[in-house]
């Protein structure tokens, strides 16, 4: 069995859904050698999370972000802890709600995700700037 990881810096986004499948494709170029083997990736952060959906119609990703926005609202007086503004508290709420990980299946040397499945960065600040994910393969030998 091989082990391998690396911690990568992923650009500032707006906030929002964002795919990242490609970039965390990339970022280990090692996951082509395995046959068989799992993925996981965590994101270093509390404001932030990861899940994995709809990669096709860009609307599913502005559906999420509404939805999560009627769930968790900002500016709820009963909030104390709201020393970043007032996204502060529902970021940490949201992030927790989605998780910091997602793990998925390796294949032949890919990611075996569904035809219209897709890694999302949840990006819950409105200003979160760069996010820091390590990304751990393992598995045997292609």
């Amino acid at each position: 069995m091989k082990i391998f990881q690396t911690t990568i810096a992923i650009r500032a986004r707006k906030r929002g859904f964002h795919l990242i499948t490609d970039e965390i494709f990339s970022a280990l170029p090692e996951i082509k050698t395995l046959n068989v083997g799992i993925c996981q990736v965590f994101i270093q952060h509390t404001s932030a999370s990861l899940t994995i959906n709809e990669n096709a119609d860009p609307t599913v990703r502005k559906d999420f972000e509404m939805f999560f926005n009627k769930a968790v609202p900002e500016n709820d007086p009963d909030y104390e802890h709201d020393y970043e503004g007032a996204d502060d508290m529902p970021a940490h709420l949201k992030s927790s709600l989605l998780g910091s990980s997602v793990s998925l299946p390796i294949s032949n040397g890919k990611f075996a995700l569904g035809m219209w499945q897709g890694i999302y960065l949840c990006e819950h600040r409105d200003y979160g700037g760069e996010r820091k994910l390590v990304i751990t393969a393992w598995g045997e030998d292609i």
